[in-house]
């Protein structure tokens, strides 16, 4: 009795910890601007450390050498695995373009008035620029088509007989569990840094109907609700990303309004200067959200050793 209490304390307490991971993203979700990188990096270092707590948990359980459960584990984890390269590929492409905005930022620098020559230059790299980042939302959707089924296939899945939610020392169910949290997190992650459909990309997760004994299912259901009604159109919905274009567009606009003979005077270093600003920002996120996701990999795979490890040496 002793062991089997000891067992379903550890794997409540797993429930619990994701209820309260998920709480925490919610507050995060309403004191950040939507989409923000500081509600993404909560949300790929809320995933990480579910998935460490779940390698945690299974050295409780004292499963089985060479049970099915060690093969659903890593099927779930390949799947993590899977999902973060997805991601790492997306946000890569932004590279390019953040780098062509800070020089033409650069070429303007110290300029307050710029002759028309030089002002159709400059606004002819802009278009480039505009035209790069249409681009790859276009590239991101294209990987996101050919590879969004087998990242959400968990999502279709309908398993609601306790019988197998308390496989393994009710380790199937917690796997269960870490499945649906992660895919709701991985969805808002390619959302936020790849490339949004529309709202209805979180109107189609199943799973929330299943009772595990714990409120997670609850406050999943809650932030799924709340990401998707601040949908509002298509694309790279970062907020960083965002700021950096509207920025880039109000450059390109005073200086047509210059070559109109309108604006002037420090107006546009005033514009350039937010432009510089932006595009830094966006720059500096992407470069901190690229590492959170190495170490992510580094993790999976350091976990994936140690339970294979542990199997090993029993």
């Amino acid at each position: 009795m002793m062991g089997s209490s000891c067992t379903n304390s550890s794997v409540n307490g797993f429930y619990n910890f994701l209820n309260q991971g998920l709480s925490d993203l919610h507050h995060s979700f309403l004191s950040h601007n939507f989409m923000s990188i500081q509600f993404l990096s909560q949300v790929i270092s809320s995933l990480q450390s579910f998935h460490s707590h779940l390698t945690v948990l299974v050295r409780k359980l004292r499963l089985p050498v060479g049970g099915k459960w060690l093969d659903e584990y890593m099927d779930e984890s390949s799947r993590l695995w899977d999902s973060c390269h997805v991601l790492k590929s997306a946000i890569s492409g932004m590279e390019n373009y953040y780098n062509a905005a800070s020089n033409i930022a650069s070429s303007l620098d110290g300029y307050h008035y710029l002759s028309p020559e030089h002002s159709r230059q400059v606004i002819r790299a802009i278009n480039v620029c505009q035209r790069e980042i249409v681009g790859l939302e276009e590239e991101n959707k294209s990987l996101l088509e050919t590879r969004i089924q087998a990242l959400s296939q968990c999502l279709n899945q309908n398993i609601c007989m306790e019988s197998k939610l308390n496989g393994f020392s009710g380790f199937r169910g917690v796997l269960y569990a870490m499945r649906s949290v992660s895919s709701l997190l991985l969805m808002i992650l390619l959302c936020g840094l790849a490339y949004c459909w529309s709202s209805s990309c979180f109107h189609h997760h199943g799973g929330e109907h299943v009772v595990l004994g714990s409120g997670f299912m609850v406050s999943m259901a809650i932030l799924k609700q709340k990401v998707a009604e601040e949908i509002e159109q298509p694309g790279i919905l970062m907020f960083e990303l965002q700021q950096a274009k509207a920025a880039m567009e109000e450059v390109k606009l005073e200086l047509e309004r210059g070559m109109g003979g309108g604006g002037g005077g420090g107006e546009i270093q005033e514009k350039v200067e937010n432009m510089k600003s932006c595009f830094g920002l966006l720059r500096c996120g992407v470069e901190n959200l690229t590492g959170q996701l190495d170490d992510f990999f580094d993790d999976i795979v350091e976990c994936r050793k140690k339970l294979l490890d542990m199997c090993t040496q029993r």
